[in-house]
């Protein structure tokens, strides 16, 4: 059995609490948090593999260009 290697980009940001949150753009509602990054990694891994099991191995491959930070007025 071949099995086909795919890389998604994760953007992985921290709460105020201390919490990691990683997210996957390529893929719709793939996100979870940990407390440390090493967590964070395992634990994005286990939800990219349950979103390709939903989504199917078929989704839209988006190509990661960057982050901007946007300061707006509240």
């Amino acid at each position: 059995m071949n099995l086909m290697k795919k890389e998604y980009s994760v953007v992985i940001e921290q709460d105020s609490e201390g919490y990691f949150i990683g997210s996957v753009p390529a893929l719709y509602g793939c996100h979870t948090q940990a407390k440390s990054l090493d967590e964070l990694m395992e634990r994005i891994r286990e939800a990219i593999e349950l979103c390709l099991e939903v989504q199917g191995e078929d989704t839209e491959g988006l190509s990661f260009i960057g982050v901007q930070k946007v300061v707006v007025a509240s």
